[in-house]
């Protein structure tokens, strides 16, 4: 009778196993699913906001350019964040906006995006003025999150890459900002098809974010960007609650 019940238990732990085994599969692929259909909601819902050139003509009363930072390499911006700041400067004499604003990553003395990218414009004939330097946009939600709290834009352009578009569109729809986009020349960059995959996870982080709205990491006075961008001149971060 003992070897019958240990012959049985010996014959269920296959099944046992398949089970685990079965749910075990089943959670990725419903993971998968989740992750994929986040991402292909993010793009689908945010394709027709990325414009041509010509197209805008369509716009009125764009209250500024947002030139998303992506690195710099000592004083001189990385070539994807170069070809952004040609798009937004290309833009910005063109008549889209009267107004650029820089944001990115000025978070320690020997690390700044945005005078760097402020330098860049100004080298190209954009006067100091209608520059405006973020320099707390450490990440792309926070620095549409400023450009609305901050900065106090209800309407913009936003130049990054057209893969990073769809993100940031997608977080200024969320954050109640009309939103257009328009993408810095197409270029294949080294590292790009590894960045397109981190870029998926991306959109499914901020796309809870935008649930949450958690505040950027700093807030502070309103800078109008209606103003004058030498307010933002500084080195160190204005206005801010450290």
């Amino acid at each position: 009778m003992k070897k019958e019940v240990e012959e049985t238990k010996i014959a269920k732990r296959p099944k046992r196993w398949f089970k685990i085994m079965f749910l075990f599969v089943m959670l990725i692929l419903v993971g998968l699913f989740l992750v994929f259909g986040i991402n292909y909601y993010v793009k689908a819902s945010t394709k027709n906001q990325i414009l041509e050139e010509q197209e805008l003509d369509t716009l009125q009363d764009i209250d500024c350019i947002l030139v998303l930072g992506a690195g710099v390499r000592g004083e001189s911006p990385s070539p994807m964040l170069r070809d952004r700041l040609e798009k937004g400067i290309e833009l910005y004499q063109m008549g889209a906006s009267p107004k650029l604003l820089m944001s990115g990553d000025h978070g320690r003395k020997n690390y700044d995006e945005v005078n760097i990218m402020k330098n860049y414009a100004m080298d190209n004939g954009v006067p100091s003025e209608d520059i405006f330097m973020d320099h707390a946009g450490f990440s792309t939600y926070e620095s549409v999150y400023r450009a609305k709290e901050i900065f106090k834009a209800k309407k913009i352009i936003i130049v990054t890459q057209e893969y990073h578009l769809y993100r940031a569109l997608y977080i200024a729809n969320q954050l109640g900002i009309k939103a257009y986009g328009i993408p810095a020349k197409k270029i294949s960059y080294s590292g790009q098809s590894m960045r397109e995959l981190r870029e998926i996870l991306a959109r499914n982080k901020d796309f809870i974010n935008v649930m949450i709205k958690p505040k950027p990491t700093y807030l502070g006075e309103a800078i109008p960007v209606s103003g004058d961008g030498n307010v933002t001149n500084d080195q160190e971060i204005k206005n801010e609650a450290l």
